[in-house]
């Protein structure tokens, strides 16, 4: 359409175009600021960067300076309804981050190891938080951590939306995969395979007793 045409438009006919346009972009507007909000927001963003480990499943990060943070990390407590759960909410506190779901062999297997190295650490400072991935049937993943006694809390995310924290590179078809953050929430280690006690419990205390660096 020319500047003449377009002037030759009638008013009322103008605005019935415009009108419409300006609602479309109102709606546009509010979804955008929808995605971005609620209990279960996602904010990507930190330092950390995964680099490709070349087939190894444990990655160190040393010395501590050079740790990268996540984004924040934090959505719908998987057994207790209109609860949210975050990284944030363990502030100081080593924190060991947990990928699961209820449908992997290997994480059943883990399960009782964790719950040791949690009960073995908690008392020192030490969090653990699950994030439940994959799992469409809540209750399936609820009867998961009763049967198992899991003690500490688990995000649940069927969608893997919480993953966004850890940034657009990290592997999350490896389950499970544990990330041990230090005092300060930086990444100090990942486990891309399931664990027994005597591989995590000594990682995570001697990331524990780290002065501040």
């Amino acid at each position: 359409m020319n500047w003449a045409t377009a002037a030759a438009i009638p008013p009322a006919r103008s605005a019935r175009r415009v009108v419409p346009a300006l609602l479309a972009c109102v709606a546009l507007i509010a979804a955008l600021a929808g995605c971005s909000g609620g209990t279960d927001a996602v904010a990507s963003g930190g330092t950390f960067e995964f680099v490709s480990p070349g087939g190894k499943t444990e990655i160190f990060y040393d010395p501590p300076s050079t740790r990268g943070t996540i984004g924040k990390l934090a959505g719908p407590d998987l057994m207790t309804q209109g609860k949210t759960v975050s990284v944030e909410d363990f502030a100081g506190k080593v924190v060991v981050l947990n990928l699961w779901g209820q449908w992997c062999g290997p994480c059943r297997a883990e399960a009782p190891a964790l719950e040791k190295v949690y009960a073995a650490t908690k008392d020192s400072g030490v969090a653990f938080l699950g994030i439940n991935v994959r799992d469409p049937q809540q209750d399936k993943a609820q009867d998961f951590v009763v049967d198992n006694k899991v003690g500490y809390p688990s995000i649940y995310d069927p969608s893997m939306r919480t993953l966004l924290a850890l940034g657009g590179n990290f592997p999350t078809s490896v389950i499970p995969t544990t990330l041990i953050l230090d005092r300060q929430h930086r990444v100090a280690a990942v486990f891309l395979r399931s664990l027994l006690a005597d591989d995590l419990q000594p990682i995570v205390q001697r990331i524990a007793s780290e002065e501040a660096q």
